[in-house]
């Protein structure tokens, strides 16, 4: 039996948004995108389709600005936040508040913010960063002493592929013992 498609109306589009809203932090592109989908997947199942549906796309979005609800800075600032914490660096922190929908003004404020706050500079930030991927992912120091020396090019390699620099990388991977990385 086929599905009957519901039709894409504006208060359709406010409840989506809204739902989605309380599930999920968003940019306001990222909502943008999610109600976009929504209109997209809607028209494949044939389901009628609001004139202007852009434009009512558009005044939702900036109705949740307007309240308080999307706020981009924020978002970025928290997810920046998060993101270091868990060991991210910081070209792969750039890259996905880019593909969130962070412009690059917002983003640039919200990774300075990051090093006020942690009262760093991003030197200090991104090798903080990379000792909390060596102790998440248990790479060099982190990991067994017999066998360091045979994984440390795999070690390496994923510092690499998660966005780190080779000296970087190469510190925190070679030292001798996680008390050598010296967290100060």
């Amino acid at each position: 039996m086929k599905r009957i498609a519901r039709p894409i109306t504006a208060k359709y589009l406010e409840n989506a948004a809204r739902f989605y809203l309380e599930r999920y932090a968003a940019t306001a592109d990222g909502l943008r995108r999610v109600l976009t989908r929504r209109v997209l997947r809607a028209a494949r199942t044939e389901a009628p389709v609001m004139d202007n549906v852009e434009q009512a796309i558009d005044s939702i979005v900036a109705r949740f600005i307007a309240s308080g609800v999307i706020d981009d800075a924020a978002f970025a600032q928290t997810k920046a936040r998060a993101l270091h914490r868990r060991g991210t660096s910081t070209r792969m922190t750039h890259q996905k508040l880019r593909f969130a929908g962070v412009d690059r003004e917002t983003l640039d404020k919200a990774m300075a913010s990051l090093d006020d706050e942690l009262a760093t500079d991003p030197e200090t930030r991104e090798r903080r960063a990379a000792i909390a991927l060596a102790r998440r992912r248990r790479l060099g120091p982190f990991r067994a002493s017999e066998q360091r020396k045979q994984h440390r090019l795999r070690d390496l390699a994923a510092m690499a592929r998660a966005g780190f620099g080779g000296d970087v990388a190469r510190k925190v991977i070679d030292a001798t013992d996680p008390d050598a990385l010296d967290e100060a």
